[in-house]
């Protein structure tokens, strides 16, 4: 069963350090006063030190404790730029990448390309897109990752107490997924899921189950599952199924007797980023699941995006989830 209290035992026993991008937003700065209660997750704020203390003071939060970086100021700048001329491998000058390095999305990426922090958390005023690039271009993806990808985790509450685990992807990221995409994707958010204490069983979802629909996106997801067993004979998966498939066995016995993740499906990979979106937002707002993410998976270390319309109490959730995929 997830909570949070996992994933903070988790970081307690390893402490680390995340960066944020914003360091003067009041949300960034309420959330770094509550983690620096404890002892498990540093704070980096990035901005001009004297700006983010006197926001901090205005809004009343106590940061003691915290490291602030200032791009401007940062002793170690020449050596950033000669790692990120090597890392840009030519598409960047020397001079571009000191202009890049002034903006805190590039700055704060580079801090964890180069070790000074283990994680970041961007995206209270940045688009998904400038806490994105970054990560692509410096960080980049694992080696045996071709993509970056994304989840949510949904989490809903019982009154009885303990809690459902679902993951969803890809939600956020890629827009028309291929095969090849989606077994990426499949693979990525059954890891994340078990990060959350769920034992992912799989569903390839459709219009379709198991043949009763025609067309290119059901043969897509079919032959993503198929490659899907075929890379890791270890996960649990199935498709191409649909939704009520997926998740209710009386469905199940009925249209797919056979599968053994039909009725149990806990971890739901869309066709593309439409159904996504709208399949996450629906259990969000209908189904009484918290929502997690959008969580970035692929790169070679943990680097995740806010909504700007997030509150101090998401920043929060994010950043020891952020840490916690390390």
């Amino acid at each position: 069963m997830f909570g949070f209290g996992m994933l903070i035992d988790v970081l307690k026993k390893d402490p680390r350090k995340i960066v944020f991008t914003e360091g003067t937003d009041p949300r960034i700065l309420e959330a770094s006063a509550r983690l620096l209660s404890g002892t498990f997750l540093t704070p980096i704020l990035v901005g001009d030190e004297s700006e983010v203390k006197a926001a901090a003071e205005k809004y009343g939060f106590n940061i003691r404790g915290a490291v602030i970086i200032d791009p401007e100021a940062y002793p170690d700048i020449d050596k950033m730029v000669d790692e990120m001329v090597k890392l840009r491998k030519g598409k960047m000058t020397a001079d571009e990448c000191r202009t890049a390095l002034k903006k805190s999305n590039y700055f704060g990426t580079m801090l964890v390309k180069m070790g000074v922090a283990d994680a970041l958390l961007g995206g209270a005023t940045y688009s998904t897109a400038d806490t994105v690039r970054p990560a692509l271009q410096l960080i980049k993806t694992k080696p045996s990752n071709k993509i970056v990808s994304s989840c949510f985790i949904m989490v809903r509450s019982f009154a009885t107490g303990g809690n459902e685990v679902l993951a969803m992807g890809d939600c956020a990221i890629n827009i028309k997924p291929t095969e090849d995409d989606l077994v990426e994707i499949g693979y990525e958010t059954a890891k994340c899921a078990e990060i959350f204490g769920a034992e992912p069983k799989i569903a390839m979802l459709s219009y379709s189950t198991f043949g009763s629909g025609k067309g290119e996106d059901v043969d897509k997801m079919r032959n993503a599952t198929t490659k899907l067993k075929e890379a890791h004979p270890e996960l649990e998966v199935d498709g191409e199924m649909q939704f009520d498939a997926a998740v209710s066995p009386r469905v199940a016995e009925t249209k797919c007797p056979q599968s053994t993740v039909a009725g149990h499906a806990n971890t739901f990979i869309f066709p593309d980023i439409s159904a996504g979106n709208i399949g996450y937002k629906i259990a969000q707002r209908l189904g009484g699941f918290e929502a997690y993410g959008p969580i970035l998976l692929g790169l070679n270390a943990p680097v995740n995006d806010l909504s700007r319309g997030c509150n101090a109490s998401e920043v929060y959730s994010m950043a020891i989830i952020t840490a916690a995929l390390k």
